[in-house]
């Protein structure tokens, strides 16, 4: 009888969505008459926080808090196209989409509140707390919720925005049959270290290290809950999902749900 004691090392190169075919995603965005703002898609939140980093990622845009922004992804036959929620593509497609889309919405409302004020829209800036300011002047201001009261009951405007992101299809080069079948990547190596009981096959998790090479966290907090999240799902895979802890002999192994741990 020994405890032996191991180290396991993996690392890899994980791409962002796909380009075989084309990868489009489409986002619209919508004001209210009350000034708050719905950002409609067909990419779906599966649990990985999606609908959080659009609000954000729309807020951020247009110049209003979080809480301003609602993001609808209900129904996929009736919303804007998107090629899927997979590949981990959907900050990056989505996200362009409805950056896009924010953008388009943001300039009909400078456009609007630029007539109340009787400034040039261009002279215009958002405070991020839910007003618009003249530069330099920031006494002269107007708030959105007026601003989307006017147009939609005096100017007529709808303040809205359509925006496409669009991953052009890569084809093989003839000579080399070189392509690029992504197009952002994500880097991260994991080292593991265990204790093992070579009579009784018992193992003992001591250390879990991870490395992730990640670009810019948009929301860091759900970025350490993924990340740690994804450590203890490859631990429980490695010593929960398959029959190894017993193997060759399933005598003192679980045989259903109640015995699963």
């Amino acid at each position: 009888m020994a405890i032996r004691r191991g180290r396991g090392v993996a690392a890899i190169n994980y791409p962002t969505g796909m380009n075989l075919g084309g990868d489009p995603t489409q986002a619209l965005v919508h004001s209210t008459p009350t000034g708050n703002f719905m950002v409609t898609l067909s990419s779906v939140d599966l649990g990985q926080g999606m609908k959080q980093i659009m609000a954000q990622i729309c807020a951020e845009t247009i110049g209003v808090p979080t809480d301003r922004v609602v993001v609808d992804t209900a129904d996929t036959d009736t919303g804007p196209h998107c090629m899927g929620t997979f590949a981990s593509r959907g900050t990056h497609r989505a996200g362009n989409a409805v950056i896009r889309a924010a953008r388009e919405a943001r300039q009909v409302m400078l456009e609007v509140a630029a007539e109340e004020l009787e400034v040039n829209a261009s002279d215009l800036e958002t405070d991020g707390q839910g007003n618009i300011l003249v530069k330099g002047a920031p006494q002269r201001s107007i708030s959105i919720f007026d601003v989307a009261l006017s147009a939609h009951f005096k100017r007529g405007r709808s303040i809205s925005g359509r925006g496409m992101f669009l991953i052009p299809r890569s084809y093989p080069e003839k000579e080399t049959g070189a392509m690029k079948p992504s197009t952002c990547y994500a880097h991260a190596c994991t080292v593991a270290e265990v204790e093992v009981d070579d009579e009784t096959g018992e193992v003992t998790v001591l250390t879990v290290r991870n490395v992730f090479e990640i670009g810019r966290a948009l929301n860091p907090k759900m970025v350490e809950q993924q990340l740690v999240g994804g450590s203890w799902m490859g631990i429980s895979h490695a010593l929960y999902e398959t029959t190894e802890p017993y193997y060759p002999n399933r005598d003192h192994g679980g045989t259903d749900f109640n015995q699963y741990l």
